[in-house]
């Protein structure tokens, strides 16, 4: 079986995906970081195991309630995995792209990093918790918990 990015021993060190103090996001135009944004999101290149962003957020799923709050809010995967009470967007952008996408960080100034922010942003405007859940009872569910009762749906669970 392949190696499950979300096994309850993956840890992430805060270190990695924590923004150093003075940084800012790269800027450019807004549409065409958009454009950028949405590629990345789909790009299954951005991780090293063939999962994309939107491999676990297809329709909004595997988004907590807490998803629709200004970051920086509590995201379980983030607290589970790393220790953090609260995540900026970016950083949990950067953590997603250790785990469960098995890849390295983005540099924090750079466009990709930005463009996947803006891009996000954009995706939780149409994010509707009640919506979501009623649609998909897996989205309020964490993917990568240990015991998710949707685990047999988990993108990021072993393979046969």
């Amino acid at each position: 079986a392949a190696k499950n990015p979300c096994a309850a021993g993956s840890k992430v060190d805060p270190k990695r995906v924590t923004r150093p103090t003075g940084t800012k996001l790269a800027t450019g135009n807004p549409a065409e970081m958009l454009k950028l944004g949405e590629t990345l999101w789909n790009d299954t290149k951005l991780g090293t195991n063939n999962l994309s962003c939107n491999t676990c957020h297809t329709g909004n799923a595997s988004f907590q309630n807490t998803f629709a709050k200004p970051y920086p809010h509590y995201v379980a995967m983030a607290k589970d995995k790393g220790g953090f009470k609260k995540i900026n967007l970016d950083e949990m952008i950067q953590f997603c792209l250790v785990a469960p996408m098995a890849s390295k960080t983005l540099a924090w100034d750079s466009k990709e990093l930005a463009a996947l922010t803006l891009y996000t942003t954009q995706v939780q405007k149409s994010f509707k918790p009640a919506a979501a859940a009623k649609g998909n009872p897996c989205a309020a569910k964490n993917p990568c918990a240990v015991k998710n009762p949707c685990a047999a749906k988990n993108p990021c669970a072993a393979k046969k």
